[in-house]
């Protein structure tokens, strides 16, 4: 599978441009997820065959802040893809997650909570 971030809560336009600059020369997918999307399993969202949609439709509230989830990246991938978001000037986003065995049977919200329960943990 090609590497693919999905993104949940999209920043705004000058941000979100200046994300695709910093993700271009390492050709990356970007997948700005739709909000009614936030309920399809993580691992469907990415591509990944085994999933099959839900029929649900989310129309609640949109997530406090943008959620990066890195699909398919090895270990210096992904180093490389958070330094040029680092360097792209867009941030800083604090929360980011790497599609796991265990999350691709999340939805966005389930995913977005958890990530920011560990961040407040964190930066107790």
């Amino acid at each position: 599978m090609n590497e693919t971030l999905l993104l949940f809560h999209a920043p705004s336009r000058p941000e979100l441009l200046k994300i695709q600059r910093a993700l271009l020369p390492l050709h990356i997918r970007l997948r700005c997820i739709s909000q009614k999307d936030y309920l399809q399993p993580l691992g469907f969202l990415a591509g990944m065959k085994k999933f099959s949609p839900t029929t649900e439709v989310y129309d609640g509230e949109e997530l406090s802040a943008p959620l990066f989830l890195f699909c398919f990246f090895q270990n210096n991938r992904l180093d490389q893809a958070l330094a040029a978001l680092r360097r792209c000037g867009a941030g800083p986003f604090p929360y980011k997650a790497i599609l796991t065995p265990t999350n691709c049977e999340w939805n966005a919200l389930t995913c977005f909570n958890e990530v920011k329960k560990e961040h407040e943990q964190m930066h107790k």
